[in-house]
């Protein structure tokens, strides 16, 4: 008896756990599908969401809101996803290389903000944040409760986002013209589209994703700034892309997979499982290698993804 409740205490903190860690790795995934879907391999998410993260806790310290850290974080991804769009699209720079040297001069600027604002403080600030709220009656069902309905309305918001990104894509003017020109862009263009603000709109819906949430992990999550914040969690967005096939209905699902890595080696080190840590913590980068190596089958990417286009 009392190893069961152990049992589903276990589970409920762990499945719990994944719930929260997912967040941040399915709002920027759903801003990459978007991206990729009109043809743009926007590596540069990591350091997208390192800019927001650090632009959330400066603005959230000086005027004590998480919400104003928020659209901060997210006018920051803007500002960062406009120069790569401008980038990969009007200059047709090399998409991987650009999004590598960006994700560099995004932790170097980041630093560099970060000093700047805070070099007259000592120790670190601990800011407001969004707290958890559980949802009346639906938080009191056994395990369902406090797996899905204790969290922040920061992570409501993200998983509504699912089907709000998945009836944009599927039901709206504007996803059809960006798959369009994902899929085919000489042809979009011959039926009157302009290739390049559609790319441009991917890029900067993925980078205003990507600043916030690189901004979820400070307001709801840790609460302070360091420059090793998102490790590495942008190249796993890469992968939950893959992974779920550039649908966002399957990209959710994937995110809970790597959350649920995360959550369980957090989860299996409190339990002194004997594991080395080191193990536990490969656990979603391990994910990550398999998810994009190809080993769960081919996927059907679109057809124009990385590829530039100039209109003749």
């Amino acid at each position: 008896m009392e190893s069961d409740l152990v049992l589903s205490t276990f589970l409920v903190a762990w499945l719990a756990a994944a719930v929260r860690l997912a967040g941040p790795l399915l709002l920027s995934a759903l801003g990459e599908i978007f991206a990729e879907r009109s043809g743009i391999l926007n590596v540069g998410i990591e350091g997208t969401m390192l800019i927001g993260a650090v632009a959330s806790y400066l603005v959230a310290l000086q005027t004590g809101s998480p919400v104003m850290g928020l659209l901060a974080a997210m006018l920051a991804g803007l500002a960062a996803s406009l120069f790569l769009a401008w980038m990969y699209v009007s200059v047709q720079a090399n998409q991987v290389v650009v999004g590598i040297i960006f994700n560099i001069l995004a932790l170097g600027l980041a630093s560099y903000f970060y000093r700047l604002f805070m070099g007259g403080v000592s120790g670190p600030q601990k800011i407001v944040m969004f707290e958890p709220i559980a949802i009346p009656f639906l938080s009191e069902i056994p395990l369902l409760g406090p797996i899905l309905f204790r969290h922040t309305v920061f992570l409501y918001a993200v998983m509504l986002l699912v089907p709000v990104a998945g009836f944009v894509l599927y039901r709206t003017k504007l996803g059809l013209r960006l798959r369009a020109v994902g899929e085919n862009p000489r042809a979009a263009s011959t039926a009157g589209i302009s290739v390049s603000a559609m790319r441009y709109v991917g890029v900067l819906i993925s980078g205003a994703a990507a600043g916030a949430a690189g901004s979820y992990l400070i307001l709801a999550q840790v609460g302070l700034f360091r420059e090793t914040i998102i490790a590495g969690q942008g190249f796993i967005a890469l992968a939950i892309v893959i992974f779920g096939r550039w649908n966002p209905y399957k990209a959710a699902l994937a995110a809970l997979v790597f959350g649920a890595a995360d959550a369980l080696q957090l989860s299996l080190q409190l339990f002194q499982v004997g594991l080395p840590p080191q193990l536990l913590l490969a656990l979603p980068y391990l994910l990550t290698v398999i998810a994009m190596s190809g080993l769960l089958g081919k996927a059907n990417q679109p057809d124009s993804l990385m590829m530039p286009y100039r209109r003749e």
